[in-house]
């Protein structure tokens, strides 16, 4: 697969995962268990805490590509809400861990592993095309996050445009 192109899907998709860190280094503890919304389902699903693990899950999920050996690394547990909120420390090293799976799969995709065919329920679509959804999920989460902590008057968001840390190839 081109370099080219590689790099400034990384650019991006770097850039929505370092403003999701940035988002989760911001928020100030008594922010950490709030809701963004009300969910029917279950009152954590719109704490702050669980947007961000969910963002980070799948992420790890889509860069697999499918749920066939998919499991989150522990302390998460797939399918399973823990009974107090993860640490900030814990979705900290989870983001850490994503964004490194991140670059190196991007780094490595190859046009046949790019063009394999990915099916969830709601999308079937290549890989390539998955990792972009993936970046569009990463940004529209960690801009509802930056929403909430902008409405508590909490600063030092900013706009980053590519990502922090650059492509070994590059």
């Amino acid at each position: 697969m081109d370099t080219a192109l590689k790099g400034s899907i990384w650019h991006q998709f770097g850039a929505a995962i370092d403003t999701l860190h940035d988002a989760i280094n911001l928020c100030p503890d008594d922010l950490w268990a709030a809701a963004l919304w009300k969910d029917p389902d279950d009152a954590k699903y719109g704490q702050f805490w669980f947007i961000a693990y969910h963002t980070l899950f799948w992420t790890d999920l889509y860069l697999l590509g499918d749920y066939k050996g998919f499991a989150p690394p522990p302390p998460f547990k797939r399918g399973v809400l823990p009974e107090n909120p993860y640490t900030k420390d814990q979705i900290r090293a989870y983001l850490g861990a994503c964004r490194s799976k991140c670059q190196a799969t991007l780094e490595g995709l190859t046009d046949e592993q790019a063009n394999r065919v990915c099916t969830f329920d709601w999308i079937e679509a290549s890989y390539l095309e998955m990792q972009l959804y993936s970046l569009r999920h990463v940004q529209e989460h960690a801009a509802q996050l930056n929403l909430m902590l902008g409405q508590h008057d909490v600063s030092g968001m900013d706009w980053i445009p590519q990502a922090r840390e650059v492509m070994s190839n590059e």
